[in-house]
């Protein structure tokens, strides 16, 4: 199983880019995020990778970092939900946009993503609810108390914030120690990308 690329890009187009590691060139299909983030040809470059593997093909799927490789994970594990989809996603919403949007159950932040309709959105908010449940033992994002966010509207966006970085694929444990510390006044987003910046400089 490939878990990463390092090497010189040899080429990019709108969807992917071909990394040169030992010799052997590497296509990566990659979000419009991830192909943003890349250098240019001749530069080097490191992505995650996923290699998914059906009856009529083997591809490579590459990430800038661990949490759009977990949304991308996620994704292609709704019913209904393929790798060309799971891009479609995460080409219109960042990591933490997109693990709000499901913390939230905000379905009008799928709206105008190509091939995501309503029902879809729904789909992928349904079972990755679910299934966040089924991994955290969280229910009810408005049961997790936080001991400095006292006020109701504090504590919802806190709970959507714990949610969203579970969705990122940290643990419940961690997600509360890093959003328990910040300001109530704090926006979701907020909160979510001040924990990703202390959670990253703990791992």
């Amino acid at each position: 199983m490939i878990y990463s690329l390092n090497g010189k890009i040899v080429k990019k187009t709108i969807d992917s880019v071909v990394i040169e590691c030992a010799g052997v060139g590497y296509a990566c299909r990659c979000s419009l995020n991830t192909l943003a983030a890349c250098g240019a040809s001749g530069e080097t470059q490191t992505l995650l990778a996923h290699m998914h593997v059906t009856e009529n093909a083997v591809e490579l799927f590459g990430f800038r970092d661990e949490q759009e490789k977990s949304c991308f994970e996620l994704l292609i594990s709704v019913s209904g939900i393929g790798p060309k989809g799971a891009l479609a996603v995460l080409s219109a919403l960042s990591p933490e946009q997109f693990a709000l949007s499901v913390a939230a159950e905000d379905i009008a932040a799928f709206r105008g993503i190509k091939g995501v309709g309503a029902k879809t959105a729904s789909r992928i908010i349904l079972e990755l609810k679910d299934k966040l449940k089924k991994q955290t033992g969280i229910g009810d994002m408005s049961d997790i108390i936080l001991p400095n966010m006292n006020a109701k509207a504090g504590n919802s966006t806190a709970s959507e914030a714990v949610a969203a970085l579970c969705v990122l694929g940290f643990s419940q444990t961690e997600a509360i120690h890093a959003v328990s510390g910040l300001s109530s006044e704090l926006s979701a987003q907020e909160m979510i990308k001040s924990a990703l910046k202390s959670l990253s400089s703990i791992k």
